[in-house]
């Protein structure tokens, strides 16, 4: 019988996988789905900052405008984001009644005061937790690193000082030391860390000569990222590690908790299979580590992360040095770019 418990912000969960924030919790029907498929817990799409003031959805070039580019359509449509914020606390309560699993209440927002009041009402509503989905994509060249770290710190002080739940915060990976962003992240009282928000990326529609808004879901080839900053986080902070981002596969699932993960958070491949696959995922962790005899997920978890692996240099520039001059290390594609450059 193998244990696939694991523990996340403080809750205990079945298994280690989560839907993330997407178009698939929209709909109470759609998240007994997931229950009923395995999800151990579910992040409800985003209420953003936008809503709470008011404002017409539609992005003005601000800092945060946009949507997050790990679901499509992500952004509620205009009809949905008329409802106000009083339609986000009734999905709460109305998903905390439909299913057992913890329900994971999602903030979209750039600034401190934007939305923190309203995460005592979330709390009240009956969310486990809250998750702090921070977009901001900085365009200001004035704006300093040193006030953009300050505001994600701002924001979750003040979201703590509103609920006692636990609140994890969504990061982008682009910070001048994201090592040293976590720390004081998790100094500052984050239960969580999710490693990472995806931003949209605009397109350009060469036939109406359009910015045009489309989403990309992920492909595996994303999972290294977060792979990466687990493994090096692992047993350096005291915040639960969530990875979001290039989850497609059991096998994805397998690393992530290898190099340290508590939860592996999922919305891509569930917009693309259906949610019965949470059911392969899970059947196919099973499987791993019966044939590779491990008896629980904590067990493997952090077993080859930075701290724990035979090699610690493996997530550092020394690896990237050999894999760079190893042609046995380089993709297919690459492999034949380097017969090109080198004749042989």
């Amino acid at each position: 019988m193998f244990d696939l418990t694991t523990s996340y912000l403080g809750l205990k969960l079945r298994t280690p996988l989560v839907p993330s924030a997407s178009p698939l919790s929209q709909n109470i029907d759609r998240v007994r789905r997931l229950e009923d498929a395995g999800a151990s817990a579910v992040v409800l799409y985003s209420l953003f900052e936008e809503q709470l003031r008011g404002e017409s959805p539609e992005p003005r070039g601000s800092a945060g405008s946009g949507s997050s580019a790990e679901s499509p359509t992500h952004s509620p449509p205009p009809a949905d984001f008329r409802l106000g914020p009083e339609g986000y606390l009734n999905h709460i309560r109305r998903a905390k009644e439909a299913v057992s699993i913890p329900i994971i209440a999602s903030l979209n927002g750039v600034t401190a005061g934007g939305w923190t009041q309203y995460a005592k009402q979330i709390e009240q509503a009956g969310a486990d937790a809250l998750e702090c989905n921070i977009y901001s994509l900085p365009t200001d060249p004035d704006l300093t690193s040193p006030q953009i770290e300050q505001t994600y710190l701002d924001i979750l002080q003040a979201v703590k000082s509103a609920t006692s739940k636990p609140v994890a915060v969504k990061l982008f990976p682009f910070f001048t030391n994201l090592a040293n962003m976590a720390k004081r992240l998790d100094q500052a009282g984050a239960d969580g860390l999710v490693l990472f928000n995806r931003f949209y990326q605009p397109d350009i529609n060469l036939q109406a000569m359009e910015v045009t808004p489309d989403v990309l879901l992920s492909t595996t080839e994303a999972l290294r990222l977060p792979l990466t900053w687990i493994g090096i986080l692992y047993g350096r902070v005291k915040a639960s590690l969530a990875a979001t981002g290039g989850i497609h596969g059991p096998e994805d699932v397998v690393k992530l908790l290898l190099v340290g993960a508590n939860v592996a958070m999922l919305c891509s491949t569930l917009l693309r299979n259906g949610v019965t696959h949470l059911t392969y995922l899970e059947g196919g962790l099973r499987d791993w580590m019966e044939q590779h005899g491990w008896e629980s997920v904590r067990q493997m978890q952090g077993s080859m992360s930075q701290r724990h692996c035979p090699d610690p240099s493996a997530f550092e520039r020394s690896q990237y040095l050999r894999a760079v001059k190893d042609p046995n290390r380089v993709m297919v594609t690459g492999r034949e770019a380097w017969r090109i450059l080198t004749g042989e």
